[in-house]
């Protein structure tokens, strides 16, 4: 019974940290292609920007920033604990 505890639920080996990592180059790229696309429509589209897209566009770069803080402190953690 010990060695199924160990085998379903044990740590996993240091190639899992990948994940992260992977996580983190895409929410990196994500973050980068909003911040362009989002100035790219501000400066093609000036007088149709109001309050709303302005606070959507913040909101959205805010979250994809998270996303990748995140995922890069698991990848440094996973990395640094095993």
């Amino acid at each position: 019974m010990h060695s199924f505890i160990d085998t379903y639920f044990g740590p996993l080996p240091r190639e899992y940290c990948v994940y992260f990592y992977a996580l983190s180059i895409i929410f990196g790229v994500i973050f980068v292609s909003s911040a362009i696309s989002i100035l790219y429509f501000i400066i093609m589209h000036f007088k149709k920007v109001d309050v709303i897209f302005v606070l959507n566009a913040l909101l959205l770069l805010f979250n994809t920033f998270l996303a990748y803080i995140a995922n890069r402190l698991l990848h440094t953690m996973c990395v640094k604990s095993i």
